[in-house]
């Protein structure tokens, strides 16, 4: 079982794992926020774990961890790393053998997760590590990050689960919805608090 490591002193690098888009049409909006989250995860010593590409938000958000003296490890098959045109070169990334690889690795190094807008990939992300948490596998924080409202549609379709008992309401307590980077940030460090 995996379970949310909680700091006692704040030099001790937590890892955070992000799922996020790795398309290069989205909204620049989206780019940007990517690097201010690279930025804040480098500034408080925050490790990023993420899926190794450099397109999307993943090229800005690895981009901006090394830029401000972060570290990022990123995890990609070899497969991807073809068929999209190579890894981002802003992180230590590891070429893994399969998509289920990639995944558990990712899950498995980190002490919580972030869902920034994306596709289909992210869904799946997404999903995987809800109901891991929910059959006790980990412990671990779980953020979505409904930024310039793209997340709306899915926050009420997982109410609507809730509302019509496919799943358990007492569950709505095993992630947290942020809408800005100052709320982030302010719930990293929560989570990272010492130990009462």
């Amino acid at each position: 079982m995996w379970l949310l490591i909680k700091f006692k002193d704040e030099k001790i690098k937590m890892r955070l794992c992000v799922y996020c888009s790795s398309s290069d049409k989205i909204d620049p909006r989206l780019l940007a926020l990517a690097e201010e989250i690279g930025e804040i995860l480098a500034k408080n010593h925050i490790t990023l774990i993420f899926g190794g590409g450099k397109h999307g938000m993943m090229g800005p958000l690895s981009y901006a961890v090394k830029k401000y003296g972060g570290e990022a490890i990123g995890y990609i098959t070899g497969y991807l790393k073809d068929f999209e045109g190579g890894h981002s070169a802003h992180a230590d990334v590891q070429v893994v053998d399969t998509m289920h690889t990639r995944k558990f690795k990712m899950a498995e190094s980190a002490d919580a997760f972030l869902i920034l807008p994306g596709g289909f990939g992210t869904l799946d992300e997404f999903f995987e590590v809800f109901t891991w948490k929910q059959i006790a596998l980990h412990h671990k924080p779980i953020i979505i990050m409904n930024a310039f409202q793209s997340w709306d549609l899915l926050i009420q379709l997982i109410d609507q689960l809730f509302d019509h008992r496919f799943a358990d309401p007492a569950d709505r307590v095993l992630y947290d919805v942020v809408t800005t980077t100052h709320e982030l940030t302010q719930l990293l460090q929560r989570y990272r608090s010492p130990i009462d």
